[in-house]
């Protein structure tokens, strides 16, 4: 094993709450009620499919483009002030792994223009190989293909490819790939079907890490 496809919100950045954030306080503004029992279905999709689901919660003539766009200016005006927010133990995992000559990639349901700003303002983007976005895929998470695009781009089986995901739908992509899955769980906590797809649950990076060291000591 020597390569490791990466989840982006939830995993290098705590991205998922603001995110979770922005959207319940755009439809706290406009009294749009459930939106914190919807959110927590769109995790780990893309656009499109997010959209699937608020439409059906909300009827067709619910203006989605416009909730995104509040929700988004939200968001962006956050970071700007506050700084975008990392997960502990990134640096050291993506330094360990170009030190060791890893294949490394990332695998996000956000769009590209998003991922390339969270990688560059953060320092990251040279880690990377691959990055495949979102809007790359027609259907993201929990379909498989946005993994399966990224282990084409790298150059590796998906058998030899570990995943480093925070959400079910993140897992389950990454097990329909044929992928192995490591599970460091964010706002989702691992049940049963979780457990029985991931190779390992893992309370941080740090402890990825460790697990990755030991793995390649034992190859």
């Amino acid at each position: 094993m020597n390569a490791v496809i990466f989840d982006m919100d939830g995993v290098l950045f705590d991205t998922e709450r603001l995110c979770e954030r922005s959207w319940l306080e755009v439809a706290r503004a406009h009294e749009i009620p459930g939106m914190e029992e919807i959110f927590p279905r769109c995790i780990g999709l893309n656009a499109n499919d997010s959209r699937r689901i608020v439409m059906d919660a909300y009827g067709e003539d619910f203006d989605y483009p416009g909730f995104r766009e509040e929700a988004s200016v939200w968001f962006w005006d956050y970071i700007e002030k506050n700084g975008l927010p990392v997960m502990g133990g990134v640096g050291e995992i993506l330094e360990w792994l170009k030190e060791n000559t890893w294949k490394v990639g990332l695998a996000s349901s956000t769009r590209r223009s998003s991922v390339l700003n969270h990688l560059e303002q953060a320092g990251l983007r040279d880690y990377f190989s691959v990055v495949i976005t979102g809007d790359m895929v027609e259907h993201s998470k929990p379909q498989p293909d946005i993994y399966l695009m990224a282990c084409r781009e790298l150059g590796v089986e998906p058998a030899q490819a570990y995943a480093i995901e925070d959400s079910p739908n993140g897992i389950r992509s990454a097990y329909r790939a044929g992928m192995i899955p490591l599970m460091v769980p964010d706002m989702v906590e691992p049940d049963e079907e979780m457990k029985a797809l991931s190779h390992g649950i893992f309370n941080n990076l740090t402890e990825v890490l460790n697990y990755l060291k030991q793995s390649e000591e034992t190859v």
